[in-house]
């Protein structure tokens, strides 16, 4: 069983930044490729990236490509999201999650554990 806790969302205006962390326990994130989803009110999860369990491979979405870095640190086992010039869209719940075996996926259902969501607020 992992445990994962997102950290890091909070308020901020339009072309800010903000870093999310996902801190695991309970296993070793070496085994498990990683990734972040969003979900804004009244509308369905969505992909924001994802990074193998080495972290040589890393999938974005095409909305936050080339603002948006992840990143791992499977020594203090934990996964990371830097999020610049943020917009007003980009406003939603954060999730990281895990999946078994070494790849990611972009995928939803591809992911077995999930952390309880932080929150991310861009203001125009």
């Amino acid at each position: 069983q992992v445990q994962l806790v997102e950290s890091g969302g909070g308020l901020v205006q339009a072309g800010g930044s903000l870093r999310l962390s996902c801190a695991a326990s309970g296993r070793t994130l070496s085994n498990y490729g990683m990734g972040w989803f969003r979900q804004a009110p009244g509308k369905e999860r969505e992909f924001v990236a994802a990074i193998s369990w080495s972290g040589r491979s890393t999938a974005y979405a095409d909305s936050v490509k080339g603002r948006f870095t992840v990143s791992r640190d499977n020594a203090k086992n934990t996964v990371y999201l830097q999020m610049n010039n943020l917009k007003p869209e980009d406003t939603a719940v954060y999730y990281c999650a895990a999946r078994t075996g070494p790849n990611y996926s972009t995928v939803v259902n591809a992911y077995v554990y999930w952390g309880q969501g932080t929150q991310v607020t861009v203001s125009s």
